[in-house]
């Protein structure tokens, strides 16, 4: 059995190939370059052959910019512009890497595919299971509960246990130079995080409106629904008695409205776009859902209806964002599935 494993050029990965390959795995990697060609690539390209040879691991370099724009970047752009806040790596995950990446790496000879995600695999009664990594402050199964199971039952995450702290000093002594050392917090295809000059450039986006309360006063101007997100403070350049966030976005009629902190709060939410894990006959009576990334958990009651799973928190919960992943834990930290948030309930 062959296992490719996708690197990128950053540390994460090229330990994962590190550590299959002195588990003594059969193995080929695979680096999917999502942008267009430029030297930049070149260079990563250049640093992964030199690092696959150190190793004696065969190197495929993969051109997957048009997949890449078409899946991701175009998705993107629509979501923004239909006033959502998309999440771009939570879904390049399932189109890319567990998608086209994937397809091309079985084209090559592979059977399995592993990644230098901080997460587990675990044997669960309902079979091979998403479970969040040991290093809980680098977890990142809340960027996978979209992935299918069946591509998950045939992925592989070398560092589940790894802790983020220790990856230099295990390339240092492996003798491994990564060509990217240093890790992005950004949107890979935004420049210099600048999201909303790289959606200006890409399209014509909506235009100016009111900015209302809850009762519909209108109180202010905003400069465009998808310059703004749910839970925002800052930049609405409205003067009021009290602070004021942003609570929702009425597209129809192209308003933003603002409210006092005391309305933020959310009784529950509706996600669509459902992957389940396991069928929901099995879940728990209580689950635990995370609706941002960098967000704890809390406990919910989700019933499936008419194709979405309907959340009732059963804890004070910031309103969730539409076009962010709501993922569904239990209490263990197992993922039982995912979908993409589109209102409160």
């Amino acid at each position: 059995m062959t296992v490719a494993v996708a690197v990128s050029g950053g540390m994460d990965s090229l330990l994962a190939l590190a550590l299959l390959k002195e588990r003594g795995e059969r193995l080929m990697a695979v680096h999917g370059h999502f942008l267009p060609p430029n030297p930049a690539w070149e260079r990563v390209v250049a640093g992964l052959t030199r690092a696959c040879a150190t190793l004696g691991v065969p190197f495929h370099a993969l051109d997957l910019h048009e997949s890449f724009d078409d899946r991701v970047i175009k998705p993107f752009v629509a979501e923004y512009r239909a006033g959502l806040t998309p999440n771009p790596c939570a879904m390049c995950n399932p189109r890319m890497k567990f998608g086209v990446l994937f397809d091309a790496a079985r084209n090559l000879g592979a059977e399995r595919l592993a990644t230098g995600h901080y997460v587990r695999l675990e044997e669960r009664a309902p079979g091979r299971m998403l479970v969040r990594g040991e290093d809980a402050a680098k977890d990142q199964s809340y960027f996978l509960s979209m992935v299918p199971v069946e591509k998950l039952r045939l992925a592989e995450f070398p560092l589940a246990r790894t802790f983020k702290r220790d990856v230099p000093r295990f390339l240092a002594a492996l003798g491994l130079n990564p060509p990217l050392p240093s890790e992005s917090q950004e949107i890979c295809f935004v420049p210099d995080d600048d999201y909303q000059h790289f959606l200006t450039s890409r399209c014509a986006m909506p235009g100016p409106g009111p900015a209302v309360l809850p009762d519909g006063r209108v109180v202010g101007e905003h400069r465009g629904l998808w310059r703004h997100t749910q839970g925002q403070r800052r930049g609405l350049g409205i003067a009021w008695s009290e602070p004021l966030y942003v609570l929702d976005k009425d597209v129809a009629a192209n308003a933003l409205v603002v409210g006092p902190k005391e309305f933020l709060a959310a009784d529950g939410c509706v996600a669509g776009q459902v992957n389940l894990m396991c069928p929901m006959d099995s879940w728990p009576e209580t689950v635990m859902v995370q609706t941002r990334y960098r967000q704890k958990a809390k406990p919910a009651r989700v019933r499936l209806t008419g194709g979405r799973l309907h959340f009732d928190f059963l804890e004070p919960h910031v309103r969730p964002t539409p076009g962010q992943v709501a993922a569904v834990y239990d209490a263990d930290g197992t993922v039982l599935g995912g979908g993409i948030i589109e209102s409160e309930a």
